[in-house]
């Protein structure tokens, strides 16, 4: 009589089981001013007084035990280096510019109350609208669409390959 071989019923096992697709997947965007190793649990930031304890930021009393460091969000507005732009255009803008800046202002207020590192920069005037640069990827992104929910208009975004860089605009008439 013939026998299996011994292994053939890995085989046919192997055979059934679905091919795994899974991989380790590396990340694309790479911020520099995102640093690999945490800061000390807890530590104040020496500028902007957010304070991060059990591995978020937050705003809120110094802990007595504190350790000083500067945020990545005060890195990025010394050096002037954001993370994103939401650029607004049109005849609309134009007409309407303080009521927009209340508005940017107001979003930014939101953000930063729950997430202290999404900041603006900047805010400027350019020759067809306003440019906001932002510490984050997040804001700039919350703000036009926070616009484009009130004033419609069109709305796009571009992340940039390989960097940690949004750049969004926001066109009306």
């Amino acid at each position: 009589m013939g026998q299996k071989p011994q292994n053939s019923r890995s085989v046919i096992d192997d055979r059934l089981q679905p091919e795994r697709r899974d991989r380790l997947i590396q990340e694309k965007e790479h911020d520099p001013y995102k640093s690999d190793l945490k800061p000390a649990d807890p530590s104040v930031c020496s500028r902007c007084h957010a304070v991060y304890e059990d591995g978020c930021w937050r705003w809120g009393a110094r802990p007595a035990d504190a350790t000083e460091t500067v945020c990545q969000a005060c890195q990025r507005i010394e050096e002037r280096t954001p993370a994103g732009i939401l650029s607004m255009s049109g005849a609309f803008v134009q007409a309407h510019r303080a009521e927009i800046v209340a508005q940017v202002r107001h979003q930014e207020k939101v953000e930063t109350a729950e997430h202290p590192l999404n900041r603006i920069m900047d805010i400027h005037d350019t020759a067809d609208g306003i440019n906001v640069t932002t510490t984050d990827l997040h804001l700039p992104r919350r703000i036009a669409e926070a616009l484009d929910r009130h004033h419609q208009g069109e709305v796009t975004w571009k992340y940039a390959e390989g960097e940690c860089f949004l750049r969004v605009n926001w066109h009306a008439d």
